[in-house]
């Protein structure tokens, strides 16, 4: 299948998709969340972003097997995996809950196992990113506007390495001690906590260095945001340095266990 994923006009559609999604979501803020089968949190906000998504990538996608959080709990899974959209309509249910503001929509286009296009938006933040093959950039863009409205739209790259050492950005939900013994051995003492996919994007535009994860994930989680940490000059893979891989269905879409970082401090890790 060939497609232009990196044509401007599409990438400014997934972007204006992911922002009505985001509005969706917001028309439940302050709702109250079920219990799925595997334990998780879901809110009407989840459904009803991934109804709008869904909708959305079947116009400008047509044919393009979609991976989608909810429609896999439902046992709806895509046909092929060559190429496809990896999509979660609400990254961080548990923040949406608490009202932190931390959670993101999540579409991500995976050709041959990469992230090739990736938009993340954070609805109560009004901030979006988009990562494809022609760069990084970040964007002021409220629930329900389209590109057109955005503002303070620029270029993102991941920072050097700062004096004082760097930053490392910990799950707000799901800390782990492997995690933490990581940054220990690495003399990371700043660490922020923050929930979702939202910690590689702000690795991305340079408010942070590191973040880890001993632990798997569904990789509608952060397909998305990978592709703008890798935009952005950064990098999200295994421990051992190996390219992270999607599209693993004999796994159920599990990721392995990942590192994501600013460039500068891959190379540092690289020694």
């Amino acid at each position: 299948m060939s497609r232009d994923f990196a044509n401007p006009a599409l990438l400014d559609a997934l972007a204006s998709l992911a922002s009505r999604a985001g509005a969706r979501i917001m028309s439940h803020y302050g709702c109250e969340a079920t219990v799925k089968g595997d334990g998780s949190p879901v809110t009407a906000a989840d459904h009803d972003a991934e109804e709008e998504i869904l909708a959305g990538l079947a116009n400008l996608l047509p044919g393009v097997p979609v991976l989608a959080e909810e429609s896999a709990a439902a046992g709806r899974w895509p046909a092929s995996t060559e190429v496809f959209v990896a999509v979660d309509p609400m990254d961080g249910t548990r923040e949406f809950l608490s009202q932190n503001g931390e959670f993101t929509v999540n579409i991500g286009i995976i050709v041959a196992g990469r992230p090739v296009v990736g938009v993340v938006q954070a609805p109560a933040l009004d901030r979006l990113w988009i990562g494809s093959p022609l760069g990084a950039e970040a964007m002021s863009l409220g629930s329900g506007e389209t590109v057109a409205s955005a503002r303070d739209r620029r270029p993102i790259r991941t920072r050097d390495l700062p004096a004082a050492g760097a930053t490392a950005l910990v799950s707000r939900s799901h800390p782990d001690a492997a995690s933490e013994a990581y940054y220990a051995a690495r003399g990371i003492t700043e660490r922020r906590a923050v929930g979702s996919s939202l910690k590689y994007t702000l690795i991305a535009e340079g408010d942070a260095d590191v973040s880890v994860r001993f632990a798997s994930i569904s990789e509608w989680d952060i397909a998305a945001a990978h592709a703008v940490l890798e935009a952005a000059g950064g990098a999200m893979t295994r421990p051992d340095g190996a390219p992270l891989g999607y599209g693993r269905a004999d796994r159920q879409f599990r990721t392995d266990h990942f590192i994501a970082c600013s460039g500068a401090f891959a190379v540092q890790e690289r020694g």
